[in-house]
């Protein structure tokens, strides 16, 4: 299936479902959807571009509501994702929706902290991390644990927000301050748990953080995505907008560190 059609009928998923809705806010503002529209697909094509092998075991740490598991698996792949929260509860409604377009038993889930109990030692080719890794605390114990799941030649494939973007991270700041890492109660899991307070960082904190536990991101894989505001989105000048985006971000430094709001990369091991 192709992340175009796959779109279409999430719009339609989104419609009937008001739980997604308010999560998504796809359907918020007209004025708004194309420019949320391609943030969405970015990252799906981005997630499947660096996911050569269908029969690669696929770990989605964090999945959330599982739509990137879900479009995976109506593309052949097995994935197995964990996560925590009101998410868990909602995926077996959205499976019943997505059956109707392709086969979804390659995506399996569980409710589990990733402290708590960690795959087994190279279990896995590819370890998704969408929109977690500014979550998990303690951060280095959490790298560790990806280190010891990959398979020889396997990766990380993380897609984050950027770090470095002054307007986020002033965004943030009148939110929660400099409270980065705060605790929770997990009521399925009946006990408290640490947790990053959306500690976003830039591509060089990250290269340093999981250089500490032997993995390293391919500088060839960087993408930085999300430059430009929503006002100039409209139907048909997407395309070129994106491929302007593509050219500022290599040509500029200081733009690409600072005003991107996305950041994509992968990460392997060493050795």
């Amino acid at each position: 299936m192709t992340v175009s059609t796959f779109f279409d009928l999430f719009l339609d998923e989104l419609r009937g479902n008001s739980q997604l809705t308010s999560y998504y806010k796809m359907l918020e503002s007209p004025a708004s959807f194309e420019f949320r529209k391609a943030y969405v697909v970015q990252r799906l094509e981005y997630i499947l571009a660096h996911l050569p092998d269908k029969e690669a075991a696929i770990w989605d740490c964090g999945c959330g509501y599982g739509t990137t598991a879900i479009f995976l698996s109506l593309n052949g792949y097995k994935v197995h994702g964990t996560t925590l929260e009101f998410y868990y509860a909602h995926l077996p409604e959205r499976l019943r929706y997505w059956a109707q377009f392709g086969d979804v038993s390659g995506f399996t889930y569980s409710y589990e902290n990733l402290f708590d109990s960690p795959p087994a030692p190279a279990s896995y080719d590819h370890i998704i991390i969408q929109d977690t890794l500014h979550h998990l605390e303690p951060l280095q114990d959490a790298l560790a644990i990806f280190q010891r799941t990959l398979r020889p030649g396997g990766q990380l494939v993380v897609v984050e927000e950027n770090g470095g973007n002054v307007v986020q991270n002033f965004k943030l700041y009148l939110r929660r301050g400099n409270k980065r890492i705060i605790e929770i109660y997990d009521e399925t899991l009946k006990k408290h748990i640490t947790i990053g307070n959306e500690n976003i960082r830039n591509l060089a904190t990250w290269q340093r953080e999981l250089a500490q536990k032997g993995l390293c991101i391919a500088e060839a894989d960087v993408q930085y995505i999300r430059l430009f505001p929503p006002f100039l989105f409209r139907n048909g000048n997407v395309p070129q907008l994106l491929a302007r985006e593509a050219t500022i971000w290599r040509r500029n430094s200081l733009l690409k560190e600072t005003l991107y709001f996305g950041l994509n990369f992968t990460a392997a091991r060493r050795g």
